[in-house]
C-alpha cells in the first residue's frame, strides 16, 4: 500500500488541530522543523486504498513569510515533500480564509478545501453553496463539523478521490516570488482580495445574527471603561479557583509521595547500597522530588485548563488587544501579554510561548521578561507569606486571592518598566506590525482542553522540573549533611551570605534558600525552615501558625516578609527557564540577562522597603 504525504494548513484557529486529531489518533508525534524553533506535528492514518502521513504546517495568513511560522509553512507547501494539501477554512469567516486559499491554490498542488465549522455557521445563519464554491475555485471542497465523529469517514473517502481522479485545470495567478517590487505585491494582494470578496459573495448566504451579538460583547470586554477591571477580576478568580482548588490534592500527594519513601529506604538497603547513599537518594532526591511534584502539580492541573479554556472561549486574544496599546508604548506588542499570561503557569512554557511573535527583536523582549510574573512554583510562597503577615491566619481565601492578584498586577507594571528600559537601550527598534485575530466566541471543547493543557503543558513543564529536582535534592542534603567543625556546610554558607541578606532587608539564610532553590522555586521555603531549624533534609513546614512561629524566632518583621515578598515575585528564574531561554535564544549572554534582569529590579525594590521606606 503506498505512502503518500499530505500537508495540513489554514490559518490560526480553524480546527486544524481538531482535524489533524481527528485523522492521526495518536498516531502522530511532534518536534521542530529542521534549524527552526517552531513547531511540527506529524501523524500517520490510513484511508480505505493507501497509507497517509499528514503534516501539520503552521497557522500563517499568507504564504508572504513575514515570520518563522510562514516561512515554514511557505516552504514545505513549495517542497516536492508534499504531495498534496488539505486546507482548512472557517465557513463562518470564509472570505478571510479564501484569502490564504487563493495563495496555496496558486502553488499548483492537489488541493482538498475543507470547510470547517459548518455548525457553527449554521448557528449564525449562514448556509454556503459548496458544489459552487468547488467550481469557481477548480478544487473538490467538503464541508465538516471536525468535533464531531463522523467527520472522519468524511474526510477519508475525500482523500482517496483527490488522489483518484484527476485534477481540473485552474487559471490562478502564479506564486509571488520573494523579494518582488512592494507595489507589485500590493497590486497583486489587492487582486487576492477582490477574488476572495467576489466568491464569498457568491457562495455565502444569510444574514448572521452573531457578529452583532460578538460585537455587543467585545464592547463590554475591550470597553474602554471595563475591559481592565474585567481583567482583574478573572484573574483574581483563577487565583482563587487554583488556590483553594490545588490545598486538598497537594497535600494526598504529599503524604502519599513522602509514604514511599520508606519502603524505597528498604528497597535502597536491601541492595546492599551504603547507608549514607541510600539517605542521599530518599532524604534528599527522593523527598525533594516528593516536595516539586506534590507542590507543582496540582496547581498547575488547575490553572493551564482554566487559561486554555479562556484561549478556547476565545478571550484571550481580547486580554492581548486591551494591553496592545501599553505594549506599543514600551516598544513591543500585544502578543506578549499571551506569553506572559502563559508565564503565570510556567516561566519555561511561556518563553517557548514567545514563537508567536514574529519580530526577532519583540521575541527577545517578550522572553528576558517572562520572569518577571510569578510561575506557579512561586504561589505558594507567597500565598503563605499574604496569609501570615497580611491577611492574617484563618483569614476568607477571597483576601488572599485579592492580595495576591495586587501583587501580580505589580509585577506586570514591572514588567512594562523592564521591556521599555531594554527597548530604550540594548533592544531599541521599530514596533513591528502584525497580525492580532479576535476570532469568534466559540463553545469550548472540554476534552480537548484537558488533554492539551494536562498532556502538552501541564506534564511536559512537571517533566523538565522533576529532572532538575531530584539531583539537586541530592546536593542540598550534601550541603546540610556535611559539618566540618562541627557546623553544617548549609549553615556556614548561610552565614557568609547573611551581611548581604541583611543589607536587602533579609538574612543569609533566606538569600541562600533563593540560590538553592534554582532547580524549583517550589523549595525555597523547606530549604529556608531546614536552615532556621538545623535539620538535616527536607520537611513538611506543616501549619502556617507554626511557620510564623518559627520565622518570628529568627527575626522577622513585617517588613522582612515584605522583602521576601518582593524577592519572591523578582529574582533570577528556575533552572528549567533557564535551559529554554538558552534553547529558545541560542546565547548564554541573554540567557545570562534573563537572570540578571528580574534579580536587579528585585534587589531594588528590597533595598528601597529596607532603607528608604521606612
Amino acid at each position: 500500500m503506498e505512502t503518500r504525504v499530505i500537508a495540513l494548513a489554514g490559518l490560526p484557529n480553524v480546527g486544524k488541530s481538531t482535524v489533524f486529531n481527528r485523522l492521526t489518533g495518536l498516531r502522530q508525534h511532534t518536534g521542530n522543523w529542521t534549524g527552526k524553533t517552531v513547531a511540527s506535528a506529524r501523524g500517520s492514518f490510513e484511508t480505505p486504498r493507501r497509507r497517509c502521513l499528514l503534516v501539520d504546517v503552521p497557522g500563517a495568513y499568507s504564504l508572504s513569510a513575514r515570520s518563522a511560522e510562514e516561512q515554514v509553512a511557505r516552504d514545505f507547501l513549495l517542497s516536492d515533500e508534499a504531495e498534496a494539501i488539505l486546507l482548512v477554512c472557517d465557513a463562518g469567516l470564509l472570505e478571510r480564509n479564501l484569502f490564504y486559499a487563493l495563495q496555496v491554490l496558486a502553488l499548483g498542488k492537489p488541493v482538498l478545501l475543507c470547510v470547517n465549522l459548518m455548525d457553527e455557521a449554521r448557528r449564525r445563519g449562514l448556509s454556503l453553496d459548496l458544489p459552487l464554491l468547488s467550481e469557481r475555485l477548480g478544487v473538490p471542497v467538503i464541508g465538516l463539523s471536525a468535533r464531531k465523529r463522523s467527520s472522519r469517514r468524511l474526510l477519508l473517502d475525500a482523500i482517496d478521490r483527490l488522489f483518484d481522479e484527476p485534477q481540473a485545470e485552474r487559471p490562478l495567478p502564479p506564486l509571488p516570488p520573494e523579494g518582488e517590487d512592494r507595489r507589485a505585491q500590493d497590486l497583486r494582494t489587492a487582486a487576492l482580495v477582490r477574488g476572495a470578496e467576489a466568491i464569498c459573495r457568491s457562495v455565502v448566504r444569510g444574514d448572521p445574527a452573531s457578529p452583532a451579538r460578538e460585537a455587543r460583547i467585545d464592547r463590554i470586554v475591550t470597553g474602554r471603561r471595563l475591559a481592565f477591571p474585567l481583567m482583574l477580576a478573572l484573574l483574581a478568580l483563577i487565583f482563587y479557583l487554583t488556590v483553594a482548588g490545588a490545598n486538598v490534592p497537594s497535600a494526598f500527594l504529599s503524604r502519599w509521595l513522602f509514604a514511599l519513601e520508606a519502603p524505597l529506604r528498604r528497597l535502597l538497603t536491601r541492595a546492599q547500597l551504603p547507608a549514607f547513599a541510600a539517605a542521599m537518594l530518599t532524604e534528599g532526591a527522593w523527598r525533594t522530588l516528593s516536595w516539586v511534584v506534590s507542590v507543582m502539580l496540582p496547581p498547575m492541573a488547575i490553572f493551564f485548563p482554566l487559561f486554555t479554556l479562556l484561549e478556547d472561549l476565545g478571550y484571550l486574544p481580547r486580554v492581548a488587544y486591551n494591553l496592545d496599546l501599553p505594549f506599543q508604548r514600551c516598544g513591543a506588542c500585544g502578543k506578549q501579554c499571551l506569553t506572559m499570561a502563559m508565564g503565570f503557569g510556567c516561566n519555561a512554557a511561556g518563553v517557548t510561548g514567545c514563537r508567536i511573535i514574529d519580530s526577532g527583536r519583540e521575541r527577545l523582549l517578550a522572553i528576558l521578561t517572562n520572569s518577571f510574573v510569578p510561575c506557579n512554583g512561586r504561589f505558594p510562597l507567597l500565598i503563605a507569606l499574604i496569609t501570615m503577615f497580611f491577611a492574617g491566619i484563618g483569614a476568607s481565601p477571597l483576601l488572599s486571592s485579592a492580595l495576591l492578584t495586587g501583587v501580580v498586577a505589580g509585577s506586570v507594571l514591572l514588567s512594562f518598566a523592564a521591556t521599555k528600559l531594554l527597548s530604550s537601550t540594548l533592544l531599541r527598534g521599530e514596533s513591528s506590525s502584525y497580525v492580532l485575530e479576535l476570532p469568534p466566541y466559540r463553545r469550548p471543547q472540554f476534552g480537548q482542553i484537558l488533554l492539551r493543557s494536562l498532556l502538552d503543558r501541564t506534564l511536559k513543564v512537571l517533566g523538565r522540573a522533576a529532572a532538575v529536582a531530584a539531583p539537586a535534592g541530592a546536593a542540598l542534603w550534601l550541603l546540610a549533611n556535611t559539618q566540618p567543625g562541627g557546623e553544617s556546610t548549609l549553615a556556614r554558607c548561610a552565614a557568609l551570605l547573611d551581611g548581604a541578606g541583611r543589607f536587602f532587608g533579609m538574612d543569609g539564610a533566606i538569600l541562600l534558600a533563593f540560590l538553592l532553590g534554582l532547580p524549583a522555586n517550589e523549595t525555597v521555603l523547606p530549604i529556608l525552615l531546614m536552615t532556621y531549624t538545623a535539620q538535616g533534609s527536607l520537611s513538611d513546614p506543616g501549619a502556617l501558625a507554626d511557620v510564623r512561629a518559627i520565622l518570628l524566632a529568627n527575626g522577622w518583621t513585617r517588613l522582612t516578609a515584605a522583602c521576601v515578598l518582593s524577592f519572591t515575585v523578582l529574582h533570577w528564574p528556575c533552572s528549567t527557564t533557564l535551559l529554554t531561554v538558552k534553547k529558545e535564544t541560542g546565547s548564554w549572554g541573554w540567557t545570562a540577562l534573563a537572570a540578571l534582569l528580574p534579580t536587579a529590579f528585585g534587589l531594588l525594590l528590597c533595598a528601597l522597603l529596607a532603607h528608604v521606606i521606612p
